[in-house]
């Protein structure tokens, strides 16, 4: 009963995380899924509960996506150039250094700006830096499954709605994890034994995300470019905090 209890948890704590802010679900299921699965396994499976509960949210923005697709590929498409150099990147450094490397400067980044009594806003619209910050979610996601970090640490810069800030981090986040799901899928990750915990798991992530939205709906604009950026300082102290008890 204990092993199902973590899994509704873990299911529920990434869905809910996914509906609000568009992104986290592997940083907050993976806290109670690693109690109960191999790491492999619960990585493999977070990113389907990423990639479906992500669709959601897609869908809630499809107006804003609509409106200004060119934005939305400055960061896809350098994204998809980054996806095999961060693959290749864990040839070369560890994915501990990797995310510690992200965590630190998540905690910084967060701290730095959540200190602030205003948040900063950016007056003018830089497209090299969106495609740069695509690149590196890219990389990231090829190396260690972190492709939001660096587009949410940007759009939560920019003088955008939370829907036109959405209407990138989500459908970005999608693709990405779904490459990677894919790559996951051709390396033989997914079992047998995997997929009943993933139709498990499955509608209580998807229920879960629906309370999200709900939540995100009620959110200012100011409130969830704050919620973005707190979010980016817990999810750097749950990266060291999981680093450091599997250690």
């Amino acid at each position: 009963m204990s092993f199902y209890l973590w899994l509704a948890a873990g299911s529920a704590a990434g869905g809910f995380i996914n509906g609000l802010a568009g992104f986290g679900t592997a940083l907050f299921a993976l806290g109670f899924w690693l109690q109960i699965l191999s790491p492999i396994e619960a990585v493999s499976m977070v990113v389907i509960m990423s990639v479906v509960s992500g669709l959601q949210g897609v869908a809630l923005v499809r107006q804003s996506i609509r409106e200004n697709p060119i934005r939305l590929s400055r960061f896809v498409v350098p994204g998809l150039v980054g996806i095999p150099l961060g693959t290749k990147l864990l040839a070369i450094v560890s994915p501990l250094t990797i995310k510690m490397t992200v965590a630190i400067f998540l905690i910084a980044y967060g701290g730095f700006i959540l200190l602030r009594r205003d948040l900063p806003r950016l007056a003018r619209q830089r497209p090299m830096i969106d495609g740069l910050a695509g690149f590196v979610g890219g990389i990231l996601g090829g190396a260690a499954s972190l492709s939001g970090v660096v587009p949410t640490m940007w759009c939560a810069l920019q003088p955008w709605s939370k829907s036109e800030q959405r209407a990138v981090l989500q459908p970005f986040n999608v693709l990405i994890l779904a490459i990677a799901a894919a790559v996951f899928a051709v390396s033989g990750y997914y079992s047998w034994q995997s997929i009943p915990l993933i139709l498990i798991a499955l509608p209580i992530t998807l229920v879960s995300a629906q309370v999200g939205i709900w939540a995100f709906k009620r959110l200012s604009d100011d409130q969830f470019r704050r919620l973005l950026v707190t979010l980016m300082f817990v999810s750097g102290l749950i990266i060291v905090a999981k680093e450091v008890l599997l250690v």
